[in-house]
């Protein structure tokens, strides 16, 4: 019995990976979708969603069932509280891109980013892919110092953020209020959606040592 428990918390690690893989995809899709106003790829995303959110529900299912049947403690009982709230800041990141999608949705067949944002909007989406991976590869791995580089790879969508809004109200915007707005909540997308990776690359760390990234960053420095 004992092993077959084991083999469960380790079943829920591989399901937490699976999730990074369905979030990285969908970011993917969606910023396309944004970019080239494809409805069809929107549609897509906002469907797929329901994939993240099942795997979700059955992490719940699974940890509220070894709770109540094992009694976990120390060890077990981190692997099952740390993988409930890594799971549900990977929905969450499920969400942000089919809002995303869906704003791609809700203006097409025309593009709401203007072209001298494109670069900025593409790179958004490349950032929050890479940072989802690099979870995904945290949460399999157990590396802690991996786990700790995510907070300063968020850096890079906050500037990316700042330059943004530097466009935005810039005199020279000649798109009118309710682009503007399209776009404002879009970066904020892909903002969020950043910083739940790095939340996820922490509850990894606490999982391994006990302690928050904040905690024993200087170790690692």
């Amino acid at each position: 019995m004992r092993d077959a428990y084991h083999e469960e918390l380790d079943g829920l690690s591989h399901e937490l990976v699976e999730m990074t893989r369905l979030v990285r995809s969908a970011m993917a899709r969606a910023t396309t979708a944004l970019l080239d106003a494809d409805a069809r790829l929107a549609e897509e995303v906002i469907s797929g969603d329901k994939a993240v959110n099942k795997i979700e529900f059955e992490i719940e299912q699974t940890v509220f069932d070894l709770m109540a049947r094992q009694q976990p403690v120390a060890g077990d009982l981190r692997t099952l509280i740390t993988s409930l709230r890594m799971a549900a800041d990977l929905e969450r990141m499920g969400d942000l891109a089919s809002h995303i999608a869906k704003t791609a949705r809700r203006r097409h067949p025309e593009s709401c980013i203007p072209p001298e944002l494109h670069a900025t909007v593409l790179e958004m989406g490349q950032v929050a892919e890479r940072m989802v991976a690099k979870a995904g590869s945290v949460i399999a791995s157990q590396d802690v110092a991996m786990g700790l580089e995510l907070e300063t790879d968020d850096d890079a969508m906050d500037r990316l953020h700042r330059k943004l809004f530097k466009v935005l109200l810039s005199p020279s915007w000649k798109h009118g209020v309710e682009k503007a707005v399209d776009i404002t909540l879009a970066g904020r997308y892909f903002e969020r959606f950043s910083d739940h990776a790095v939340h996820v690359a922490g509850d990894v760390v606490y999982l391994v040592t006990g302690q928050r990234p904040e905690e024993i960053v200087d170790e690692f420095n």
